[in-house]
């Protein structure tokens, strides 16, 4: 009886106590110390090995857990992980976890991942080499994040241009942009140059953030353009298992395929990785191009204890496309209509091609040799291998028998080339943390050494002129007419002209033509540079100040009997102070100096030339304010700037006997206003803006008519709005809108002043619809809603770069 009362107890408890076997539903919240969410946080219940992540608003649920304790894990980069234990009980379900801030003062190097998911950036290493609050470095640096480029679904460097202050296309070549008014050809990567040797743009998929450095940065980076240096961040691996895959399909059969994987690989955390990968395949809205793209891009964190890290990143691009030069318009007299020409028209031919590799390796260690001081080294290899064959214009238009051009055909050429590039980047600094009296000092002192070679065995296979009656090719001379073969009544080609009216792209077998093989000179040039940095605290100040010897080494002729090395050198200064109020708030000032050695071939013969010449030099004074807003979830700098570059060499043509003979009489100058806007306004509302006003003009040159003449491509007014909306709403959870505006003002051609060709004005629309359920996210962005014919670039009457009509692009991302 005793146990059938037993048995009897026990079904009656549970029949009348479900609370005893209630299944229960945990959620909560993830903050940092400032009580702010933290969107994308990991917290894993460990009874259970079941993992969440936070949404937008840090929010998390666990549901169907039966009442007891529980240990949970909460990680998110950049903050120390915390392990919580919780009693789960009725009237006692709701869990808040607050991080505390990781010190990540040992990098030197950016090597753990950025913090922040969002539009904002926080801090930086490109300013002054070390982590620094964009807040404290006393210069203007623009950036755009990994965030913004997900929302737009940008795949190359081209495609976020227009987030950027200051900053205007100049072609469709990679890293050929205006900033602040000046040409720009310089680009890092993690902090360190690598050549600008290749054609195509460089590809996203393993890029955390894009960042533009305003002004001459040559006081940290030896020799760079006086409007800005653009500096690309890599991702760096996480120390908690994150994976995702992302197809896109789009215009123009684009077909996309991306993924990203990261995580420990160990127990210990010690051993982390990361492994992004990238393909495309997509035509274009211009004749015969688009192309294929391969990226492969590991990387390996390797962080024995807390004073040592070391990163291996290896880095695999490939490119199969063609060359696109731009599209050609008929005549080239002031006043041409750029729409004589279709936007999507090009030149060349079926059976061209562009391909091209990079493969760069960067290894980096920091080594914490004292509490007060840190040693950094960093390592970069970067290899360049292109193989080449396009018809191109000869840059003018067809010829007749008189002479004169046929504006309706134009000249070609023909080249195909196959050529090499390596670049080597190291640099070495140490980071010492002084004090003296009130006063707390980073004191950074280094050197970098960068070789450039473009080895021997580079060479090119060409074809070029008018066919000569002895079998040779040249220049066609009017007055000799008789020394050419003439077909059709004028002067026959060696490469047929492309006609602009009734264009051939059909396959062109070069060996017909009459080609002359040329090999490319082999050159070399290193740089050796050494510098010093104080980054003074006192208060509410932080003054910086700066100062780097640089020494250029071009050798001439390299390889040969008669190799000369043609040196220049350089002292650049850098000041900049910061006063901030409060802590909103910041104002800085700041004076640096840029530098650009003048060409080796030309300084090197001052028997033809002239000379001997200074390098170039230019300088900067800028002003402006660095503010947050919304509980520092929106950040918003204003910048007043005056750039000048001096020495621009000049042509004389005062001696008949000396046609070549230049002269430092060059000088331009740039003016400007800029603002750039980046973060949420609320948690669900993000917005990332910009807007310049400027004037980049020549100042003194031998000719005086052009004097106040407006750089190329450098428009007065340039602005760009990009925002995303999240519903909150339960009805409309995981819904949200993207819209974005662009304007580009009116801006000269390289051959502006010749002909009067300018290009026009322009506003674009851009919209994005996105949605998200459990893991999974759906995006579809419609770009130049309006379809405006626009172009971005020019150089003159046969390289126009127009951007692109109306598209879309439809993309579905799986996290797991």
């Amino acid at each position: 009886m005793r146990i059938l009362y037993t048995a009897l107890s026990l079904i009656g408890l549970a029949l009348f106590s479900p609370a005893a076997f209630a299944q229960l539903t945990l959620s909560g919240k993830i903050t940092d110390k400032n009580s702010k969410p933290i969107p994308g946080a990991t917290i894993k219940l460990i009874e259970k090995k079941i993992v969440q992540v936070t949404d937008q608003d840090g929010t998390f649920e666990f549901p169907d857990l039966a009442p007891g304790t529980y240990n949970f894990t909460t990680s998110y980069i950049g903050y120390d992980t915390r392990n919580t234990r919780f009693n789960l009980q009725q009237g006692k379900t709701y869990l808040i976890v607050v991080l505390q801030d990781k010190d990540n003062e040992l990098q030197g190097v950016e090597i753990t991942g950025r913090k922040e998911q969002a539009y904002k950036n926080t801090k930086s290493f490109s300013g002054t080499k070390t982590e620094t609050p964009l807040r404290y470095v006393p210069q203007a640096i623009s950036y755009v994040t990994k965030e913004v480029i997900d929302d737009q679904q940008a795949f190359k460097a081209s495609d976020v241009i227009r987030n950027i202050s200051g900053a205007t296309h100049f072609s469709y070549y990679n890293n050929d942009i205006s900033l602040r008014g000046f040409r720009s050809g310089n680009a890092l990567i993690n902090g360190l140059r690598t050549p600008t040797s290749s054609w195509s743009q460089p590809l996203l998929p393993n890029v955390e953030r894009i960042e533009v450095i305003k002004g001459p940065a040559s006081a940290l980076f030896a020799n760079t353009d006086p409007g800005g240096t653009v500096n690309t961040v890599t991702k760096k691996p996480l120390d908690e298992a994150r994976k995702s895959i992302n197809f896109a399909t789009g215009s123009y059969n684009t077909n996309r395929l991306m993924a990203d994987f990261t995580g420990p690989m160990n127990e210990s955390k010690t051993l982390l990785y990361r492994l992004n990968l990238a393909y495309q395949n997509a035509e274009s809205f211009r004749v015969l191009q688009g192309g294929e793209d391969l990226v492969i891009a590991p990387s390996i964190s390797f962080i024995p204890d807390d004073k040592t890290q070391v990163n291996f990143d290896f880095v695999y691009s490939k490119t199969k496309s063609r060359l696109d030069r731009g599209q050609p318009i008929f005549d080239a007299t002031a006043g041409t209509n750029l729409n004589s020409t279709p936007i999507s028209f090009a030149i060349g031919k079926r059976n061209d091609f562009e391909n091209e590799l990079n493969i760069y390796v960067t290894t980096s260690l920091q080594r914490k040799i004292t509490d007060k001081i840190t040693f950094n080294a960093s390592y970069m290899k970067f290899l360049y291998d292109e193989d080449l064959l396009e018809h191109r214009t000869s840059n003018s238009y067809a010829s007749d028998l008189a002479g004169n051009p046929i504006p309706t055909k134009m000249g070609m050429i023909t080249q195909r080339r196959q050529a090499k590039n390596y670049n080597d980047n190291i640099t070495l600094y140490f980071v010492s943390d002084l004090n003296t009296g009130p006063l707390k000092h980073k004191i950074v002192t280094g050197y970098d050494y960068i070789l450039n070679i473009n080895p021997v065995g580079n060479s090119s296979y060409n074809a070029s002129g008018y066919r000569k009656t002895n079998g040779n090719v040249g220049n066609y001379d009017k007055n000799k007419p008789g020394d050419f073969i003439m077909e059709n009544g004028n002067p026959k080609p060696n490469v047929p002209h492309f006609d602009l009216v009734n264009p051939d792209y059909s396959i062109s077998e070069i060996s017909g033509y009459i080609n002359t093989s040329v090999a490319q000179a082999a050159t070399k040039y290193y740089v050796n540079g050494i510098y010093l940095q104080d980054q003074i605290s006192w208060g509410k100040f932080q003054a910086l100040l700066g100062l780097r010897q640089e020494y250029y080494t071009d050798v001439l002729n390299y390889t040969k009997n008669n190799e000369k090395r043609v040196e220049q050198k350089a002292l650049i200064p850098r000041v900049g102070l910061v006063y901030t109020p409060f802590d909103q708030v910041s104002f800085y000032g700041t004076y640096t100096e840029g530098y650009q050695p003048q060409v080796a071939g030309t300084i090197g013969a001052p028997e033809i030339y002239g000379g001997p010449f200074d390098p170039l030099i230019s300088n900067m004074y800028e002003v402006g304010a660095k503010t947050e807003f919304f509980e520092k979830r929106l950040s918003a700098n204003i910048s007043f700037y005056r750039i000048e570059m001096n020495n621009v060499l000049a042509q004389l043509r005062l001696d008949p006997a000396k046609p070549d003979l230049y002269s430092n009489v060059g000088q331009q100058r740039s003016k400007g206003i800029e603002l750039d806007i980046n973060g949420s306004i609320m948690p669900n509302f993000s917005v990332t803006a910009n807007f310049a006003i400027s004037r980049a003009e020549t100042t003194k040159s031998e000719k005086p008519e052009n004097v106040g003449f407006l750089n190329a491509n450098a428009p007065k007014a340039q602005g760009g709005l990009w925002a995303k909306y999240t519903f909150v709403n339960p009805d409309l959870k995981g819904l949200g809108l993207g819209a974005g505006v662009n304007y580009t003002g009116k801006r000269n051609t390289l051959s502006t002043l010749i002909n009067g060709l300018e290009l026009p004005e322009y506003t674009l629309f851009n919209a994005a619809l996105y949605y998200s359920i459990d893991k999974f996210k759906l995006s579809a962005n419609l770009n130049n809603v309006f379809n405006k014919t626009h172009w971005v670039g020019g150089y003159d009457f046969n390289r126009l770069y127009p951007g692109a009509p109306r598209n879309f692009m439809v993309g579905i991302g799986y996290t797991f």
